[in-house]
């Protein structure tokens, strides 16, 4: 593993900026309808559930990444295996990441700019960053964080100052009852972006204070939750719930009413740059992890040497994985959540803490025997 530290407070900002990720933009939770906010709580919830299982495994295994305990867990062949499929899907999200990008800028600033052109551009600086080191993108990530938030005050000051907000909008509470909230919540919501914490434990060991990991996971989970859970509200506020659920990109379209005397109007910027800023962390720990993994499994002295490789097989997926971006919405929703979300962020994890349990208390007991005699 990389030589390197980082502190809570770095931690803290990769946490935040990584879970509002797309998910500030797209129309997250709307299957719940008006109620959306409320499933992203109830969603924040179920994450703080896997947040404890995540943790009690950092806890057993401190200085190894995931790929490491999956071996002592599962014995050398089983945890290779098992160490293997999550770098594979680690690069599958990274790619997924890249392609909303890039879809996003190609929809709303540049729409004669080739998809590739775009995707190449920005691996590529994901590539250079991501070899300077971990310590290089956790300190881009202390001033990122500060842009983010400016940018997320001064469009949300313009958004209700621009008389576009109705609160009636969100009434009535609860009108299709709790079904689609607790469907909405789990697994959707809970896995993205929630349960997608779990990439992290390839960072953990780099953290200079392993006693803060459990404050800084929770505070970002929340915060982050609460900021997402206000995100729907406004954006079905001003927009109302039929046209969210027609937009690809609510809060583009939310940002694109503001019109305050005739003057601050086309406010677009704002939202690309925050996507800017979110899927370029988004993607960079994704990446790294994935990085971290393949030096891990295959005895590599550090991840350097792997980092353009690993960017073109993300490039490349990012262009293959879709015919066009229906189909790429249509396959994270449905054939993504359940059939790598589900197994990677709740199953796998949730067996590895019982087989985890299991062999401690054997060990347990056979300390407790050999003292006795």
């Amino acid at each position: 593993m990389e030589k390197a530290k980082i502190s809570a407070i770095q931690l803290f900002a990769l946490m935040f900026i990584f879970e509002l990720g797309t998910a500030l933009v797209v129309s997250y939770g709307i299957d719940a309808k008006k109620d959306a906010w409320l499933a992203i709580l109830l969603g924040m919830c179920f994450g703080i559930v896997l947040f404890f299982i995540y943790y009690f495994l950092f806890r057993q295994y401190p200085h190894v990444p995931l790929t490491g305990y999956a071996k002592k867990i599962f014995g050398k062949y089983l945890g290779w295996t098992i160490g293997l499929l999550y770098i594979l899907y680690f690069l599958y999200m990274a790619a997924r990441l890249l392609r909303d990008f890039g879809e996003l800028l190609l929809s709303s600033t540049m729409p004669e700019t080739p998809l590739l052109a775009i995707n190449i551009l920005f691996i590529l600086t994901i590539c250079y960053v991501l070899y300077l080191g971990i310590e290089v993108l956790a300190r881009t990530a202390e001033v990122f964080i500060v842009i983010l938030c400016f940018l997320g005050f001064v469009g949300n000051f313009l958004i209700l100052v621009s008389g576009n907000v109705r609160l009636h909008n969100l009434l009535p509470f609860l009108e299709h009852g709790w079904k689609p909230i607790l469907t909405t919540a789990f697994p959707l919501v809970t896995t993205f972006p929630f349960g997608e914490l779990l990439v992290f434990t390839f960072l953990l060991p780099y953290l200079n204070r392993s006693t803060s990991v459990k404050k800084v996971w929770l505070s970002s989970l929340i915060i982050s939750g609460l900021i997402l859970s206000y995100t729907a509200c406004i954006n079905i506020s001003v927009l109302g719930v039929e046209e969210v659920e027609r937009s690809t990109f609510p809060l583009l379209s939310t940002i694109g009413k503001i019109n305050l005397f005739e003057f601050i109007q086309r406010l677009d910027a704002i939202v690309v740059f925050t996507l800017l800023i979110t899927v370029f962390f988004k993607t960079s720990i994704f990446f790294y992890a994935a990085l971290i993994g393949i030096a891990d499994l295959f005895k590599l002295k550090n991840h350097q040497q792997m980092v353009l490789p690993t960017g073109f097989i993300i490039i490349f997926l990012s262009m293959v994985m879709a015919a066009n971006f229906s189909e790429h919405i249509e396959e994270g929703l449905n054939i993504t959540v359940h059939f790598l979300h589900i197994p990677f962020l709740i199953i796998i994890p949730l067996f590895m803490l019982l087989v985890s349990t299991i062999r401690n208390h054997f060990k347990k007991k056979d300390r407790s025997a050999s003292k006795e005699t």
